[in-house]
């Protein structure tokens, strides 16, 4: 089992924890991007703010006009389709591993001096 708490050691003893351990805040390391709930609507507009993105969304959008319609919508959709899920398949990644390295620092031991 590998534990990491912090306290001060300020003189209070060991029984004493519960009350130490709600007086201090917790010290955990939290560099990840997204949540469960947050991940689509960050990542799509994360992807929205590149300038090609937008470019094949425009084209889209442009090809439902029956006027300006060049070629059938799947086949327009397809680049962005395919541009978007590579995307957010590598942010997934990255996050889940910036997770599980914030979670294995946040259980190390560690010890706590003080003067």
């Amino acid at each position: 089992n590998k534990w990491r708490i912090v306290l001060p050691d300020n003189g209070r003893l060991w029984k004493d924890w519960k009350q130490v351990s709600t007086f201090y805040s917790r010290n955990r390391i939290r560099s990840t991007k997204y949540t469960w709930f947050t991940f689509l609507p960050q990542s799509l507009l994360g992807q929205f703010h590149r300038l090609g993105n937008l470019y094949f969304l425009f084209l889209v959008v442009l090809n439902c006009f029956s006027q300006v319609e060049v070629f059938h919508r799947e086949i327009t959709m397809l680049p962005l389709i395919v541009v978007l899920l590579a995307s957010m398949i590598k942010d997934a990644i990255e996050d889940y591993r910036k997770y599980q390295y914030d979670k294995t620092i946040n259980f190390t031991k560690t010890r706590v001096y003080d003067k």
